[in-house]
């Protein structure tokens, strides 16, 4: 039996995704850039990273092509929450690419856990976007590529908060939920254009900064100290959900449409 503390084992070696294109939104940090990784690691060499900040997406690109020899990765700059960066960005992955047989969307929103009574009221509409537009816009965008193609996986990585209720969590649960309702509702449509579409949803991930700034606050860091201690198979790392994503990615999954995945260590089975 592994030794939970040794870490996620690396899943790539099973997978051969020399022949894909991958697309990863929010791949710059945390579970898009472990995902990225993985992907490089399982022979992917035409990948690219989305995200907003041009010094972070280089030190994701350095990062990617020192864990992973000979690793082909590129960077675009993009605000997915803007329909027509959305867009654009597609249309050039699929320029550059040649083609978008994966997307993985992991966008993070900088939200603190937050009773609602306590949150501002201008804050709710900007919680509720920048967490759940940008999957529902990428996803759109990749849409007609693969539908054309008739092949092609979404992944889309939102949380348990959209299925185990969590004080401090009334507005960011109501985004995640926003996620997977969208995504098991395309996975309907897109079926019949062979395309799968999925969803992972982690509770606490270490090593992100979703994760720092939970632990960071008293308030929440009392409710999610209750929650660790019901992780008996061990905290959720980055790279536990990067190996989801390679399987759901990969032909393993091929019948695999409209599923919502928890990867939570054993804190719940919701």
């Amino acid at each position: 039996m592994t030794d939970q503390t040794d870490g996620p084992p690396s899943a790539a070696a099973g997978y051969d995704f020399s022949g894909a294109a991958v697309l990863i939104t929010g791949g710059t940090s945390g579970v898009g850039l472990a995902t990225a990784v993985a992907f490089a690691q399982a022979g992917c060499r035409r990948l690219i990273v989305l995200g907003r900040n041009e010094e972070r997406g280089k030190r994701a690109v350095d990062h990617v092509q020192k864990s992973v020899s000979g690793a082909e990765i590129e960077f675009m700059s993009v605000d997915a929450n803007d329909p027509v960066a959305a867009e654009d960005a597609a249309a050039e992955s699929q320029r550059r690419l040649g083609a978008i047989d994966v997307l993985v969307n992991s966008t993070v929103a900088p939200y603190s856990p937050t009773l609602l009574r306590n949150m501002p009221t201008e804050q709710i509409a900007r919680v509720l976007t920048e967490q759940a537009l940008g999957p529902l816009l990428m996803s759109r965008a990749v849409l007609p590529y693969m539908s054309q193609q008739r092949s092609g996986s979404i992944i889309n990585v939102a949380s348990d908060a959209a299925k185990v209720p969590t004080p401090g969590e009334t507005c960011i649960g109501a985004a995640m939920a926003a996620i997977v309702t969208f995504s098991r509702t395309l996975a309907l449509e897109a079926k019949r254009d062979g395309v799968r579409v999925n969803v992972i949803t982690p509770s606490l991930i270490v090593d992100t900064g979703s994760y720092d700034r939970a632990m960071n606050e008293d308030f929440s860091k009392k409710i999610f100290d209750r929650i660790i201690s019901q992780a008996h198979l061990g905290l959720t790392e980055p790279a536990d959900l990067a190996n989801l994503a390679l399987f759901l990615a990969s032909p393993m999954s091929r019948l695999i449409t409209g599923q919502v995945v928890s990867v939570n260590g054993g804190i719940s089975v919701a």
